[in-house]
C-alpha cells in the first residue's frame, strides 16, 4: 500500500498545478496635478508694416501692439486676469513724414462692446483692410486673448484723408465662401 501511495504522490507531483496564479494588472501611477498658469495672460507683442496705394501715392501703415500692465486687467477666464493691449497706428507719407499717429486702447472701442466683452475682452488687433476713396479702412477687434478662442467683436476703424477717425461695429458677414454645389457636383 505504501507503494501505491508513493506512486500516487509521484503522479500528483508530475501533474501541472491546477492552481491559477493571479496576475497583477493593477498599475499604480501618481496622479499628475493640473498646472495652473501663473500670472495674467499676455498676448505676444506685434509689429507690422504694410504699403498701400492711397490718394495717388504709396503710404506705409505701421501697427504696433504691446501688452500694458498699467491698463485695467480684464478677466477672460474665471479667476484668471489678462493684460490688455495698447495698439499704435501710424500712417507715414511717401516723404517719410507722419500723417497719422495714434495709440488705441479697448476704451476707444467701449461704446461698441457688450457688457461681457467690456469685462473680459482685450484689444486684439488693428489690421489694414483696404484703401477706399479718401479713407483707409481697418479691421479692429476686441475679444478673448486665448489663441484657441474665436470669441471676439469685429469693428471697422476708418481714417479719412483729413486724419479723422470713425469706428463702427462690423455687422457684415464674410460672403467670400465658394458657391454651393448641387448633388451632381455642378
Amino acid at each position: 500500500m505504501k507503494k501505491h501511495i508513493m506512486i500516487a504522490l509521484a503522479a500528483l507531483a508530475l501533474l501541472p498545478s491546477c492552481k491559477e496564479k493571479k496576475e497583477n494588472n493593477v498599475i499604480i501611477a501618481p496622479k499628475q496635478e493640473e498646472q495652473k498658469p501663473v500670472g495674467p495672460m499676455v498676448m505676444q507683442d506685434l509689429n507690422s508694416s504694410n504699403e498701400v496705394q492711397w490718394i495717388g501715392k504709396t503710404y506705409r501703415v505701421v501697427v504696433n501692439r504691446k501688452a500694458d500692465s498699467s491698463l485695467p486687467q480684464p478677466e477672460p477666464e474665471p479667476g484668471r486676469k489678462a493684460y490688455d493691449n495698447r495698439i499704435t497706428l501710424k500712417i507715414v507719407r511717401p516723404d517719410g513724414s507722419e500723417f497719422f499717429n495714434r495709440t488705441f486702447t479697448k476704451q476707444d472701442f467701449s461704446g461698441y462692446l457688450d457688457d461681457k466683452m467690456r469685462q473680459s475682452g482685450v484689444l486684439l488687433g488693428i489690421v489694414l483692410d483696404r484703401a477706399d476713396g479718401d479713407n483707409l479702412i481697418f479691421a479692429a477687434s476686441v475679444g478673448s486673448p486665448d489663441a484657441l478662442s474665436d470669441e471676439y467683436i469685429p469693428m471697422v476703424l476708418t481714417v479719412s484723408r483729413m486724419g479723422a477717425v470713425s469706428i463702427r461695429r462690423d455687422n457684415t458677414m464674410d460672403t467670400a465662401a465658394a458657391p454651393e454645389e448641387d448633388e451632381d457636383g455642378v
